[in-house]
C-alpha cells in the first residue's frame, strides 16, 4: 500500500523546489525514500511506501517541501532531515486579518531594519526564520524553537522590539542553562 501527501506550493517556488535539472527534487527523495511530482500548477505530490519507518520519512519530505515553498533555500530546509529537527508555521493572516497595509507592517515588524531583528532571533535562539508572503516559517530544535515562536508572536502582537530583545536575552540565558547542564550530565 502506498500513501502520499499533496501539497499546494506557490508557483514562483516551484523552481526552487525543482531545482537545476532536478537536483534538489532528487536529492529530497534520495533522503526520505519517497517519490516527488512536481506539478506546473503549484501541486507537489509526495509518495512513499507502507513502511513504518517511511512514514516519518514521508512527513519529513513534506516538512523540506514545506519550508521551501515558505521562502527556505534547499540547504536550510533540507536541515530538516534531522529527526529532531521541526517546521513551524505562523500564518499573520490569523492574527492581523487580511489587510495587505496591515501584513506588511507585521512582516516589517518581524524583519526589522536591514534585517536585523530576523537576525537576532536567529542567532540567540540557533534557529532558521523566513517571512513570506502571509506567512513566517522558522526551522530548529526545542527548546529554541519555542523561545523563537514566543518572540515572533510577540512581534505580531505588538510587543516594542526592545522587549522583545530582553525576552530574547533571558532565553539565552536558560538556553545555555540547560546545555550546560546536559554537558555536566555526560561527565
Amino acid at each position: 500500500m502506498m500513501f502520499h501527501k499533496v501539497i499546494r506550493v506557490p508557483e514562483e517556488r516551484i523552481a526552487v523546489i525543482v531545482g537545476r535539472n532536478g537536483r534538489v527534487r532528487k536529492r529530497v527523495e534520495q533522503l526520505t525514500n519517497t517519490k516527488i511530482e512536481v506539478g506546473s500548477d503549484g501541486v507537489v505530490t509526495i509518495r512513499g511506501s507502507a513502511n513504518a519507518d517511511d512514514h516519518v520519512l514521508l512527513w519529513k519530505a513534506r516538512d523540506i517541501i514545506q519550508a521551501m515553498a515558505r521562502g527556505f533555500s534547499p540547504k536550510r530546509a533540507l536541515s530538516l532531515i534531522d529527526e529532531d529537527a521541526r517546521l513551524v508555521i505562523i500564518s499573520l493572516r490569523e492574527f492581523v486579518g487580511t489587510s495587505p497595509s496591515q501584513l506588511k507592517r507585521v512582516a516589517g515588524r518581524i524583519i526589522g531594519e536591514n534585517g536585523r531583528t530576523r537576525r537576532v532571533i536567529e542567532e540567540v535562539t540557533e534557529t532558521k526564520v523566513s517571512v513570506y508572503g502571509r506567512t513566517v516559517a522558522i526551522i530548529g530544535y526545542d527548546p529554541q524553537l519555542d523561545y523563537a515562536t514566543r518572540a515572533v508572536t510577540m512581534l505580531i502582537d505588538g510587543a516594542p522590539h526592545g522587549s522583545v530583545y530582553k525576552y530574547l536575552e533571558r532565553s539565552r540565558r536558560e538556553i545555555n542553562r540547560i546545555k550546560s547542564e546536559l554537558w555536566m550530565s555526560d561527565y
